[in-house]
């Protein structure tokens, strides 16, 4: 029983050796035909050169974009926050207690300065056109008192003293009647309306892009939040906080480049207006704000920003995703399409790299056409070439 197994093993041995060896002489004899099969994917022309056909599957998992210019940075960006611009803001709250009947104005209507924002049931406001009313009856009064009583005094009828007093009692009730007046005037409000119905008035022109009130609420003239905010969208601000090392990098009226993640890729120009007086002890940061112009209408406050301080608005470079550069050893490369299925691996010089792109400062122009996702890739398959070429 043992001696069967010895030739057993002994014949699946011989099996599998004849095997190997018809494998290997296979891959031998038939490797001169591999020579005149079709062209292979990549073929090096140079050492930093690939060359891909048409078809090449390599194509596929390459992205090309062409290069734009941008304005050269100073810093890094920055993080920021787009924000009313309090110059052309108002923040509308009710200056008497009372509860809302109507409101006519909605956010996003256009208003003019004037125009209607709601309509107040106000026992306040009653009182105030009451006394105007009565200040009025009162200033009238008197005046016929001192008129009579310096008729009187003319022909000798009274003494000079109620004369004195008459015109002490009409100056009083002048008195009383400007204060009742500038009071309806401080309310901008109108005495012809109805009884106790108090009409919110718009402070500027602008749109309305909040409302925080109902019908039907009760509003108070020391509320927290304001019932309306009435801007002027066209002009906001970015706040920025400004990192203590990179404070020698920006100045008053310096340029600045903002992006945000609604709009990729879409940059808009702002200047530097204001640069605080002190630094947080906290934080060791300083507020900067700078002015934004927004013709489009594009950017809405409260959104997140990318705020890149600028050298000038001529001084523009190449600009790259992070994912196009290739580092090896101090130097960095991209690659480079020359035409179609022909990329060039490329040294270049960076002028500030930041989280998301980088600024090439030599070896590329806007315009060129740059593997944006990829090179990593490429940069292994020319390393690969290069090394069956040396061998």
């Amino acid at each position: 029983m043992i001696k069967f197994n010895k030739k057993f093993l002994l014949a699946i041995f011989v099996i599998v050796l004849a095997a190997v060896a018809g494998y290997w002489g296979w891959n031998k004899f038939s490797s001169p035909d591999l020579a005149s099969s079709p062209e292979k994917p990549s073929i090096p022309a140079t050492s930093d050169q690939l060359r891909f056909a048409a078809n090449a599957p390599q194509l596929s998992f390459l992205k090309i974009k062409t290069v734009e210019a941008f304005p050269e940075p100073l810093v890094e960006p920055l993080n920021g926050r787009i924000a009313y611009n309090d110059n052309h803001t108002a923040r509308v709250f009710s200056p008497l207690a009372g509860r809302v009947v109507k409101i006519p104005a909605e956010v996003g209507m256009q208003i003019k300065k004037g125009d209607h924002l709601l309509v107040l049931d106000s026992p306040d406001f009653a009182m105030a056109t009451a006394d105007i009313a009565k200040a009025n009856a009162d200033l009238l009064r008197k005046q016929e008192v001192y008129e009579r009583t310096k008729q009187l005094f003319q022909i000798k009828g009274i003494a000079r003293k109620e004369v004195e007093a008459a015109a002490t009692d009409w100056q009083q009730a002048q008195a009383e009647f400007l204060r009742a007046k500038a009071r309806m005037k401080n309310l901008n409000a109108d005495v012809s309306t109805l009884a106790g119905q108090f009409i919110l008035r718009a402070p500027i022109a602008g749109t309305i892009s909040e409302r925080q009130v109902n019908a039907g609420s009760e509003v108070r003239p020391d509320a927290a939040n304001p019932l309306f905010v009435i801007t002027d969208p066209l002009h906001l601000w970015v706040q920025i906080d400004l990192p203590e090392r990179q404070l020698d990098k920006i100045n008053l009226g310096d340029l600045v480049s903002v992006e945000v993640d609604a709009y990729p890729g879409e940059t808009f120009q702002g200047k530097v207006t204001v640069i605080g007086g002190a630094l947080d002890s906290f934080t060791r940061r300083i507020q900067v704000r700078c002015e934004l112009d927004n013709p489009h209408l594009k950017l809405k406050p409260e959104m997140f920003a990318r705020v890149t301080p600028i050298a000038n608005g001529k001084s523009k470079l190449p600009r790259v995703p992070n994912a196009s550069i290739v580092t090896q050893g101090l130097f960095s490369y991209i690659f480079v399409e020359q035409s179609p299925g022909i990329l060039q691996r490329r040294r270049v010089t960076l002028s500030l790299q930041g989280s998301e792109y980088a600024y090439v400062k030599e070896g590329l122009q806007a315009g060129e056409r740059v593997v944006t996702s990829g090179a990593l890739l490429l940069n292994s398959e020319l390393g690969s070439t290069s090394d069956a070429a040396h061998n």
